[in-house]
């Protein structure tokens, strides 16, 4: 290949991830503040500064651009949890306000949307329990190696998976009335919790 068709490639592709990234974005922003009903292909093209047939080549279903959309923020959810802690195990407090924090922000709501959606329609269902797998055990196995948890001693990793499904109802309460006081006095109890069931 010629030096000239490689320099046209570079461009190329770095846009066609640019849209995407945008793509992604904008979707996961349409689908938290719109739910599912209202993200539409056109809605979130449109929100991205991107034509629809654009928004088809790198997604060809709606479905296909709204799990993608939540994969991609999840990884980047993990990549940010990770690095507020890059030394390894971490204050315990710290990290249960960390792993709460995931499930108050507009990526838990948009993730909720898809749920709901998902729940109703059998396609989407099957990606999007496949998908949610996938991000419970990579935030499981973060937790674990944030929190120094055994997993050997008995009941680390069910305590673990509690917190983390504490995290979750946490989540759900914050969606409807600024809960911030009492998950503050729930993360500290859950902090002692943690220190008595983990050592």
């Amino acid at each position: 290949m010629s030096t000239t068709a490689e320099r046209d490639r570079a461009p190329k592709q770095d846009r066609s991830r640019a849209t995407r990234q945008r793509l992604l974005e904008a979707a996961v922003a349409c689908l938290a503040e719109h739910g599912w009903a209202g993200s539409t292909v056109a809605v979130v093209a449109e929100r991205a500064g991107v034509s629809r047939g654009a928004a088809q080549h790198h997604f060809p279903t709606r479905e296909d651009l709204f799990t993608a959309a939540v994969e991609y923020v999840a990884e980047e959810r993990s990549t940010a949890l990770r690095e507020l802690f890059p030394g390894g195990p971490a204050d315990r407090r710290a990290v249960v306000e960390a792993l709460v924090d995931l499930y108050t922000g507009p990526l838990f709501r948009a993730a909720l949307h898809l749920w709901v959606a998902a729940s109703n329609e059998d396609q989407l269902r099957v990606r999007v329990t496949e998908l949610e797998a996938r991000v419970g055990r990579e935030t499981h196995r973060i937790a674990v190696e944030l929190l120094g948890a055994d997993e050997s001693r008995p009941g680390a990793r069910e305590t673990v998976q509690g917190l983390l499904d504490m995290a979750r109802g946490l989540g759900l309460a914050n969606l409807l009335t600024d809960d911030t006081t009492r998950r503050e006095r729930v993360v500290a109890q859950w902090a002692e919790l943690l220190a008595a069931a983990l050592g």
